[in-house]
């Protein structure tokens, strides 16, 4: 296959690994952990996984002898920069171990493990994709892996190609599936190992312990790449203003992000909205304002930055959507029989009077987006809300209002844009190359001192690669109870904007100057080539949540 120049650059591209990876590790255990809530609850549904130690690696001065090891891997959900270089890593580490393991690929995600659809992943087919991004290598899917009958049609090619242990590539639900399959394998005596790789470019599947899911920093550098460059687009025009919807259905880490990189006038934080209990009113006035205050200056255009799940922060349409998800989950069938006049009568009829009186005062085309096909997981779908739109147009009717009060004298004109499937499938930045190889290597270090239900983890990122510090930790630590298509789950809590947190609140001191001002900065490309602080720095969330550690 012919190559571009970047693509031939980078496969000779060699990952940075972390001093201790660099030879033969010892395994070293803390202490018993429990999760982050709901302890009773995940102890009783986890008994053969739950409580164990946190992990961490030190060099062994005195290393044993290896043994071949065959292993399975899976990537799971959504694309993000760097899966291929966790294969890559994990492919080097288990041949480290002896130069007889095999590494096998289940095709398109935990569906290729329960029928059987694999290939085995050779040199030559890994050199092809070494720091290279997208999950094509194998493909992806988002099949759930959550019935006995699953598991144990799993075991029985896990068995066939005598495997010993599965890696699960993947976000929240992806690695609680692994600790389910960790579990049940644990309980059956079925001797396979399960391991978790910590990914999703939304940036919450994070703790104190894995201190970001690998994508989150191509993705992000992609996004505000594009942001500059439309910020410069209208700084050029001075006559638009751009409302730019950024991926990030649970949390708001790609939007602070993208605005720490790029100051734009305006970036909604969901995290704030719901703390603050604003009304999407309250949103829409707020935007209104800086557009106006930006017009006496003279200054006609700006940029929004919105994050994708906003709406379901919002408090009257986070408790509106709650009950929708569980009264069309109890209903489909029959909501799924209605023509759209008679869905929208259903719904009102069947909802809460004040959830109600606030799906009927929504524009129609919002409400009937809140009624659409749910994922796999039973959420709305908000990457199908046109929430940049939705914002866009009541801003437009606020500032009109406020013209006839004459506290508007300015123009408005609005652009939209919505960067999602741009940054998931990007050649990933030295970080996440270096991070993801450092990671799947790491994985196959955890296999070999036999241990399941833990995720692969690699600390200490702020610091150069040399210093990153490899272990690994209970996926059951990070669990908690929550409810999914009406009924109460075990899951992986996720991790939200911090309202305390350093990246929020230098966003926070600067957000005022620049909403009236124009501050913006043009990040320009990654850089895979050249100085160490253009090419290797990690993002700024991280920079300043570890600022002085």
């Amino acid at each position: 296959m012919k190559k571009s120049a970047l693509q031939a650059a980078r496969a000779a591209y060699q990952p940075k690994l972390p001093i201790v990876l660099q030879s033969a590790v010892k395994i070293v255990e803390g202490e018993p952990t429990h999760s982050v809530a709901d302890q009773d609850e995940i102890k009783h549904l986890f008994p053969n996984t739950y409580g164990l130690p946190q992990i961490t690696f030190e060099k062994n001065t005195a290393p044993a002898a290896g043994k071949p090891v065959n292993v399975g891997v899976i990537l799971s959900g959504g694309q993000a920069p760097g899966g291929h270089n966790v294969i890559s890593g994990l492919f080097d580490g288990i041949k480290k171990i002896h130069r007889d393991s095999r590494l096998f690929g289940f095709v398109m995600g935990p569906g290729g493990l329960v029928d059987h659809n694999y290939i085995e992943l050779t040199a030559p087919i890994i050199d092809e994709y070494r720091n290279t991004g997208g999950f094509d290598i194998i493909g992806s899917g988002r099949t759930k892996l959550e019935k006995k009958e699953q598991f144990d049609k799993g075991l029985e090619i896990i068995k066939e190609l005598g495997i010993k242990a599965i890696v699960i590539i993947g976000g929240d639900d992806s690695n609680t599936n692994a600790a389910v399959l960790a579990e049940y394998y644990k309980e059956i005596g079925a001797d396979v190992q399960v391991i978790g790789c910590p990914k999703t470019i939304d940036g919450d599947l994070k703790n104190e312990c894995i201190e970001t899911s690998f994508g989150f920093d191509t993705a992000t550098k992609v996004y505000s790449e594009v942001i500059g460059n439309i910020q410069r687009d209208c700084n050029s025009a001075k006559k638009y203003w751009h409302f730019i919807k950024l991926m990030g259905r649970s949390a708001s880490h790609i939007a602070l992000e993208c605005a720490l990189q790029t100051q734009p006038n305006v970036c909604i934080i969901s995290e704030e909205v719901e703390a603050k209990n604003l009304s999407l009113q309250d949103v829409v006035n707020n935007i209104a304002d800086t557009v106006a205050r930006r017009a006496q200056d003279g200054n006609n255009f700006g940029i929004v930055l919105i994050p994708e799940g906003l709406i379901e922060f919002i408090p009257a349409m986070k408790n509106l959507i709650a009950e929708l998800n569980d009264m069309l989950a109890r209903n489909a069938k029959q909501f799924a029989a209605l023509d759209a006049a008679a869905q929208r009568e259903f719904v009102l009829k069947n909802l809460s009077k004040e959830n109600a009186d606030v799906f009927a005062s929504l524009p129609e085309g919002v409400a009937r987006q809140l009624t659409l096909d749910r994922d796999p997981h039973g959420n709305v779908q908000v990457s199908l809300i046109e929430t940049e739109k939705l914002l866009s147009e009541m801003v437009g009717k606020r500032l009109a209002k406020m013209k006839e009060e004459g506290r508007f004298n300015g123009k408005f004109s609005a652009l939209h844009h919505f960067f999602g499937y741009e940054g998931r499938c990007a050649d990933p930045s030295n970080f996440d190359a270096d991070y993801c190889y450092a990671l799947g290597y790491n994985a196959a270090c955890l296999i070999n001192a036999g241990v399941t239900g833990y995720m692969s983890t690699v600390r200490n990122l702020s610091k150069p690669v040399v210093q990153w510090q490899p272990g690994g930790i209970p996926i059951t630590m990070m669990m908690n109870m929550e409810r999914r298509n009406d009924q109460l789950k075990p899951v992986i809590q996720k991790a939200l904007v911090r309202l305390d947190g350093a990246p929020f609140l230098k966003f926070a001191s600067k957000r005022d100057q620049w909403a009236v001002e124009t501050c913006y900065m043009y990040p320009g490309p990654i850089q895979y080539f050249g100085p160490t602080e253009v090419c290797d720095q990690p993002s700024m969330t991280l920079r300043y949540e570890h600022q002085g550690k």
